[in-house]
């Protein structure tokens, strides 16, 4: 008998999770020096970056690491690469399909999801306010107020007044952040996590690294918990 596993798929009923550990001949991942924190490079527009950060509040809950957050535009990581989204897939079906498969996702982790009529967006605006807010020392009250507006709400947070009114809500000063978020500094640290996240291999979102090692995908935290287990 065969039972699903609700992140990487079937395994074998009644086998432990060191059965499914690769075998000598499959490629290994480097265990991270003691400490080291999990490296996040996200985009609000990005459907499953919202699913996985959802699940890497309760990976920090769960065994304590420790998460660096690093904001990138990844439609400049598009332009690098010349990856594209999954709502511009050209086949009708699959790209109805990764809609299906966005919603069984959002189901299965637990996390409140709406999508959004405005997506695709324009999220220039977003992400660097949100490295506005970590160089105010507000990022986690930012944060906690975008995603949810974003993915669960509906909310069309490319329009200044409606990400205003989110950050007012959210007790933040949405006048202030938009003022720093204007700074020459601001947009090179952007850039700056852009390309270096390209750099290192990144091609879409999430993208998480552990030292050098990549992993890609909500779905392969499972993989990223393995390595710090």
């Amino acid at each position: 008998m065969r039972v699903l596993d609700p992140v990487c798929g079937y395994r074998p009923h009644g086998k432990t999770d060191s059965s499914a550990r690769p075998s000598s001949g499959a490629a290994s991942v480097r265990i991270p020096a003691m400490g080291q924190a999990l490296e996040f490079f996200f985009d609000y527009g990005s459907p499953y970056s919202y699913l996985a950060d959802h699940r890497l509040n309760e990976l920090r809950k769960r065994i304590g690491v420790e998460i660096s957050y690093r904001p990138m535009l990844l439609g400049g990581v598009f332009k690098a690469t010349g990856n594209q989204s999954p709502a511009q897939e050209p086949i009708d079906a699959k790209r109805n399909y990764n809609g299906l498969a966005l919603r069984r996702s959002a189901a299965a982790y637990g996390a409140a999801f709406r999508g959004n009529e405005h997506f695709p967006i324009n999220t220039l605006m977003l992400m660097r306010t949100a490295i506005a807010s970590q160089r105010q020392g507000v990022f986690e009250a930012y944060h906690q107020a975008i995603y949810p507006a974003f993915w669960a709400d509906g909310l069309d947070l490319g329009d200044q007044e409606v990400l205003a009114s989110v950050l007012t809500g959210a007790g933040l000063d949405a006048a202030t952040l938009a003022e720093v978020r204007g700074r020459d500094e601001i947009k090179a640290e952007l850039r700056s996590n852009t390309e270096e996240a390209v750099a290192r291999g990144a091609f879409g979102a999430p993208t998480f690294f552990l030292g050098d090692e990549l992993f890609f995908g909500a779905d392969h935290l499972f993989f990223v918990e393995r390595a710090l287990a």
